[in-house]
């Protein structure tokens, strides 16, 4: 099975490097982009068949390593 786990910073929280890519978008002439905030993508694969054990498993991942939940959210995807 495979699935995808998305990492974002909270609404509030400062992105400096957000705020560079934006820059540099901006001085490389990309016109009409008023805000980045970046984040990490894990796309992973799973050896197990159920869905909602998968799923947990995931959550337990994200909860405990691939995210700061103090100023991250996270989201699972099942693909």
């Amino acid at each position: 099975m495979k699935a995808r786990v998305i990492v974002t910073l909270k609404p509030g929280i400062l992105d400096p490097q957000g705020k560079a890519i934006e820059n540099a978008l901006h001085s490389l002439g990309v016109e009409g982009v008023d805000t980045v905030r970046q984040g990490k993508i894990f796309e992973i694969e799973l050896a197990a068949a159920d869905k909602a054990k998968a799923e947990a498993k995931l959550k337990e991942a994200a909860e405990k390593l691939l995210s700061n939940t103090v100023i991250e959210n996270y989201r699972v995807e099942i693909l």
